[in-house]
């Protein structure tokens, strides 16, 4: 009995760990430097949309909100003027053809890149000899910078040297002034716009369509539906999310295309093809008496209209996760 006592008494004397009595000690003792690693990977992040995205935007608005000329803007001390800029803008007989041209080249742009985008994105799908080949052919205009692709399309649609007027004339039309004629200049740019996004699209769709299981395919071909009954039934359904992002980026991007129609027209010839992004470019640096103040006032605008499709993104993405 004397043993069983002192063995027992033994194995009381043994102590528990430390980690076993207080589990939690632990998890709170790291989770300060959890926090401090979060807060050091994070701030690269924060320092970098500070600096190049939320200051400039600041500066942008506070400018037009100030009355800026050459000697304030390089010194300081623009008289505050208000909204002034703004009612510049709107009774400036420029702004309602800019906006005008920014919706239809913008409409334009998104529906043929995202047309064409999606075909060719079908067509890569069927998995073919020398497809990758030839997929990546086509993610050359994308590659390309935007000043060769744009001085390669002003060049091609040259009045008197183009190829384009050039092929026109070996099938007895007439020569066009595409970047000369106020009735074609807009399309000119259109075009080349056009060209240039389509890569992106076919990027995005393509990788939408290869998240597309193929037993559903199967599935209804067993069930005897056919091409154009699979695409509506199955593939544009589930390509829904791919496609809302698509256009969600392209419009984004399209809104502030200015180097591919500077290049190509200046936003003429008579404003025919100017749009907020060169009409405020052309208002703050394009004159020789540059106009800061209206200039800055141009691109809030369009930095606005860009905010509002976002949020109508977002709602439109909100109730379609709600009713799924």
């Amino acid at each position: 009995m004397a043993r069983q006592d002192t063995v027992s008494g033994a194995a009381r004397a043994v102590p528990r760990p430390m980690a076993a009595a207080r589990p939690g000690a632990a998890r709170r003792a790291r989770r300060p430097a959890t926090r401090w690693a979060g807060w050091a990977f994070l701030a690269p992040v924060v320092a970098y949309l500070a600096l190049f995205y939320a200051y400039p935007l600041y500066k942008s608005v506070e400018m037009s909100l100030r009355d800026y000329d050459v000697a304030t803007f390089v010194h300081g001390g623009a008289p505050f003027a208000g909204l002034g800029n703004y009612r510049t803008v709107v009774d400036d007989p420029t702004f309602a053809p800019a906006l005008v041209h920014t919706v239809v080249f913008t409409a334009a742009s998104l529906a043929f890149q995202f047309a064409l985008g999606m075909a060719l994105a079908l067509f890569f799908h069927r998995h073919f000899p020398l497809s990758p080949t030839l997929r990546a052919l086509f993610l050359v205009p994308w590659l390309l910078p935007l000043i060769v692709s744009a001085s390669i399309w002003a060049w091609m649609f040259d009045s008197e040297a183009g190829v384009v007027n050039y092929g026109l004339h070996l099938v007895g039309v007439g020569s066009v002034g595409w970047l000369t004629s106020p009735h074609w200049s807009l399309v000119s740019v259109i075009v080349a716009n056009v060209w240039i996004g389509i890569p992106f699209n076919l990027v995005l769709l393509y990788t939408g369509l290869q998240a597309i299981p193929a037993t559903l395919y199967e599935a209804a071909a067993l069930d005897g539906a056919g091409p154009w009954r699979r695409f509506t039934r199955i593939t544009f359904p589930l390509l829904r999310p791919a496609a809302a992002v698509t256009l969600m980026l392209g419009l984004i991007y399209t809104l502030k295309v200015f180097d591919i129609i500077w290049i190509m027209t200046r936003g003429g010839p008579v404003n025919s093809s100017t749009t907020f992004a060169t009409w405020s470019y052309r208002l703050g640096f394009g004159n020789l008496l540059p106009a800061f103040g209206p200039g800055a006032a141009v691109g809030d605008l369009l930095v606005l209209m860009a905010l509002g499709f976002g949020l109508i993104y977002l709602r439109v993405q909100r109730a379609a996760r709600a009713v799924a």
